[in-house]
């Protein structure tokens, strides 16, 4: 007796759960796409009713006015997109450090909050119901006023070494560019590479002996070396441009502006509050046992935290702590409050001097979007990284 085949399932008919899926998602993809069509036809229909000029055309036109702050020259003269490049530049500078100084400030306070000193998990806890519970806001404003109100003039500016701290902000000294920087430069790469090999066979082995090694600091000093090592193949240089007080400000040298120090420090210890809360949390999670199986064999506390109890955390600290990420990106427009130049700034400018506030206002959001976009993608892949792998 011949085996009967199956009969074939008919894809394309309407008894197809799949192919009714696929209809329904082409109806909702044309609808919202009819939507957004009818919106952005409206929009520009009645701008040109009101004689409202629109377009991105003004971006090739000059700016005509100054930035305050920029990590790169940039004059009046220069057309609007270029403004809009300091601006995203300066939003970034802040995020990046931002994120930095609140991770590493988080976690500490985190980690803190299981210290077995009352003292230490109590300023932990203090830190953490102070700054989570005063809007961010109202903290970017209180750091503005004491840096511009409560430090001294630059005149009579507080002196730590090379560094002048005034109501003009910090100021450091450089060092003056050349060819051993440059070569200092091209030394970070070998550097980055050889600290990355070397944490891999630290990590091969530490899972093949269970002997602990530098997985941070070692790599952290190779890079570094590697720099150096570019530093003087390039004649090692050593000149720096100072700075020293004038008659009426700080002279020479690099500066940080009380607004970019006001919004940094308000944005990093307002994050690390809720870091803190996500890595106590995280912590946490990992069952008391593990601690226990630590002890017993032979491991203290430092041992425990950063072996035991903090890789098996990562599972549920990196979700929510790329939340805090993007918060902290976000909120970083609130510096237009305190006058820092950053792209919500510079398109606030645009906007009143050229009157395009659709265009302005859509070039901020497709900043955002992509930074924040850009901060999930990098975390997610961290995350499938750091997650515990089934066997």
């Amino acid at each position: 007796m011949t085996p009967q085949t199956p009969p074939k399932k008919n894809n394309w008919s309407w008894r197809s759960q799949a192919f009714r899926g696929l209809i329904y998602q082409l109806i909702a993809i044309t609808a919202i796409a009819g939507v957004a069509w009818f919106l952005a036809h409206n929009t520009l229909e009645n701008m040109r009713v009101r004689g409202i000029q629109s377009g991105f055309d003004f971006l090739n036109q000059a700016a005509g006015f100054d930035i305050g702050e920029s990590l790169y020259p940039f004059d009046s003269g220069e057309p609007y997109w270029r403004a809009f490049l300091v601006g995203v530049t300066n939003t970034l500078r802040v995020a990046v450090l931002g994120i930095i100084l609140a991770t590493i400030l988080g976690t500490l306070l985190g980690v803190g909050r299981f210290s077995r000193n009352a003292l230490v998990r109590g300023l932990c806890l203090a830190y953490v119901e102070f700054f989570r519970n005063i809007p961010v806001l109202l903290q970017l404003l209180m750091w503005y006023v004491i840096l511009t109100e409560v430090l001294p003039a630059a005149t009579d500016a507080w002196t730590v070494g090379p560094l002048f701290l005034s109501k003009g902000g910090l100021n450091y000294p450089i060092p003056v560019w050349g060819t051993g920087q440059l070569w200092a430069a091209y030394g970070l790469l070998p550097g980055l590479l050889l600290g990355w090999a070397y944490r891999r066979w630290a990590v091969r082995q530490f899972e093949a002996t269970g002997q602990a090694r530098s997985m941070v600091l070692l790599p952290l000093l190779i890079v570094l070396l590697a720099s150096v090592a570019g530093w003087a193949l390039g004649g090692a240089p050593t000149d720096f441009n100072r700075p020293f007080k004038g008659d009426f400000s700080i002279e020479n040298g690099g500066a940080l502006t009380p607004e970019f120090l006001a919004v940094l420090m308000g944005l990093s210890l307002y994050t690390a509050a809720f870091i803190a809360e996500v890595v106590r949390g995280g912590i946490s999670s990992v069952a008391r046992g593990q601690g226990e199986a630590a002890s017993a064999l032979g491991l203290n506390r430092k041992q425990e935290m950063r072996l035991v109890m903090l890789p098996q955390a990562l599972r549920v600290i990196i979700p929510p702590l790329t939340n805090q990420y993007l918060n902290l990106t976000k909120n970083s427009s609130l510096a237009v409050a305190i006058g820092y130049p950053d792209v919500v700034s510079i398109a606030n400018t645009a906007l009143n001097q050229t009157g395009r506030a659709v265009e302005c206002i859509a070039i901020v959001m497709l900043v955002y979007l992509i930074t924040s976009l850009g901060t999930s993608l990098l975390m997610n892949w961290y995350n499938s990284r750091a997650a515990i792998k089934e066997r």
